[in-house]
């Protein structure tokens, strides 16, 4: 790997990319065996209302799935097999159509991407774009390349050729060759893990305050902090508590408060929901539409609930062997009857 432990910042400690994406495959032993990460922690019955917080006057309503999300699972088929469907289901997707979705005006591109991990190639010749405050999500098989898409963009991977560039009009910034610090504090993009990634012997507000670690004044980042405990005053009641008492959706909370610290423009979300109960999920969510939606902060994320994703993003992007195979809106992936099939239990 070409980026060095101390590059990738304490958002990323104990974070191993997949040598060949194994999707949603890196939770931690922890992480698996807890299952729904409800913890039995006494006060987790209040937790609902961080959600509450996060989303008071968005005014948004979520959309909903129809027809395909309806079915059982009556067939349990292999990843090999999911994976020679979904290329059976791939459409010619054009860099014309990509620009549509992004309503002409990108803010992140992605161009003619090839990446990796030393020498095994798992993108091949990508694309994608996403617009100033929009949101996309990218579903697809386990080994399909979605966390590497997220890897490439912050710099944990390999890119053999091709560009990333972020930034609006004469403002835009390559940022291809950025080291994970650079484009953390010069492109303002920051990566949330899949993966457990709180200090558990911190309390919550000093976890928060390795969130500013690249601010010139620690006081800076004790300032965010305090404008983090205002929006989530779930947090607050735990400011003084270690992180490793905190429940699966605390902790989930805590890890974005802290990415946002450091106020970014981009949120590289890897696999929200993954390990928390149903409840928790829906709060995870409601935080993320009011960072999108009343902060106007652009999301990119890599969902394992694809009806979820896909009821949450405005682009939906289905990924097989490293390349878009289907691009639409969130609706028009949850309308689609091959997707449908294939990642929303239809």
């Amino acid at each position: 790997m070409t980026t060095s432990e101390r590059e990738r910042g304490p958002g990323a400690v104990g974070h191993e990319p997949e040598s060949a994406e194994g999707g949603g495959t890196a939770i931690s032993g922890e992480a698996a065996g807890r299952g729904g990460e409800t913890g039995g922690h006494k006060g987790e019955g209040a937790e609902a209302s961080a959600g509450a917080d996060a989303s008071a006057g968005t005014g948004r309503r979520a959309r909903q799935a129809s027809g395909y999300h309806m079915g059982d699972v009556a067939t349990v088929i292999s990843v090999d097999e999911v994976a020679r469907q979904a290329a059976e289901i791939a459409e010619e997707v054009s860099v014309a159509e990509l620009e549509r979705l992004a309503r002409g005006a990108p803010f992140l591109s992605i161009e003619n991407l090839h990446a990796g991990y030393g020498k095994m190639e798992i993108l091949h010749n990508l694309n994608l774009r996403v617009g100033r405050k929009q949101s996309l999500c990218l579903i697809g098989p386990n080994g399909a390349g979605k966390s590497t898409i997220l890897h490439a963009i912050f710099g944990f991977n390999d890119i053999y050729s091709g560009r990333i560039v972020v930034g609006d009009g004469d403002d835009r910034l390559d940022i291809t060759a950025l080291s994970p610090n650079e484009k953390l504090s010069r492109a303002g993009i920051a990566y949330i893990l899949q993966d457990k990634s709180v200090f558990p012997g911190m309390t919550v507000e000093e976890n928060l305050w390795m969130g500013g670690y690249l601010m010139p004044d620690p006081d800076q980042a004790k300032e965010a902090a305090e404008r983090i405990f205002e929006k989530y005053p779930r947090l607050a009641q735990r400011r003084k508590h270690p992180a490793k008492v905190l429940s699966g959706g605390e902790r989930r909370l805590l890890e974005i408060s802290r990415a946002l610290v450091m106020n970014p423009e981009v949120l590289l979300v890897d696999e929200p929901s993954i390990g928390l109960e149903p409840r928790y999920i829906d709060m995870v969510f409601e935080i993320l539409d009011d960072l999108q939606n009343v902060e106007g902060k652009t999301i990119i994320m890599v969902e394992q609930n694809a009806k979820k994703g896909l009821e949450f993003a405005d682009i939906g992007y289905v990924l097989v062997s490293g390349q878009v195979a289907i691009a639409g809106t969130g609706e028009e992936l949850l309308a689609n009857p091959k997707v449908g099939q294939l990642f929303l239990g239809g």
